[in-house]
């Protein structure tokens, strides 16, 4: 595969799990109270948060490997679109109130994507130390 569309691929990866990772986490720890730190011991196990801690995990593995060939000015733009999810999840899935300053936020994000992932994608020389 080449490297231009694993790494479009693998930036996908990374923005779905991300957003969805922490939805799932929101979903399994809203309302619920926690009185010690065993509580959150058992949370972990519940079937929400155990989806988020998943997806999580699968975030940092795909953005380990996606770091390890694409530059990091890159990657770090590119993956902000999650940011655009989230905001979408939490309108759509939890019914959260979302400011009209807070949309224009995310206009921005978007736009800032748009400029810097514009041409191909680099991937940084890796000099030897």
């Amino acid at each position: 595969m080449p490297l231009v569309w694993k790494t479009r691929l693998f930036a996908i990866i990374v923005i779905l799990s991300n957003a969805f990772g922490n939805f799932f986490l929101d979903r399994g720890m809203h309302g619920r109270t926690t009185a010690s730190p065993a509580d959150y011991f058992f949370l972990i196990f519940t079937p929400w948060v155990m989806a988020g801690i998943s997806l999580l995990i699968l975030w940092l593995l795909t953005r380990m490997a996606l770091l390890s060939w694409a530059d990091l000015s890159y990657v770090l733009p590119v993956t902000s679109v999650g940011y655009v999810i989230v905001a979408l999840i939490g309108k759509v899935l939890l019914n959260e109130a979302i400011s009209n300053r807070r949309w224009a936020g995310i206009l921005f994000i978007m736009a800032g994507v748009a400029l810097v992932s514009g041409g191909s994608v680099p991937s940084t020389v890796r000099r030897k130390l």
